[in-house]
């Protein structure tokens, strides 16, 4: 089963779930800097899902939504920025 994203905003904060059926099983923070840069200041998996992958499913959507609205990404959030890292292809969306 692939997973759905939701995703919402309000005022300068964010939240990006992750769902497999009715279950959220990952939910990402961020932190609006202005138009065009976001802060990821948190990223949380479902400990059940722990070395699946999912945690690298929410960073994907984050990127092909970065990408889809020319946004640029602060990742603060340890998990976020060591995932990011280590596909050298997603750089172009970190903010520098």
């Amino acid at each position: 089963m692939e997973p759905t994203f939701k995703q919402s905003e309000e005022n300068s904060k964010g939240l990006i779930e992750m769902f497999f059926g009715e279950d959220c099983v990952a939910r990402m923070t961020f932190s609006r800097m202005d138009s065009s840069n976001v802060i990821i200041d948190h990223t949380a998996v479902d400990p059940k899902l722990k070395g699946t992958g999912a945690g690298k499913k929410i960073v994907e959507h984050l990127v092909e939504w970065a990408r889809s609205k020319n946004q640029k990404v602060l990742p603060l959030c340890p998990f976020t920025k060591a995932v990011l890292a280590k596909n050298e292809s997603w750089r172009d969306i970190i903010r520098k």
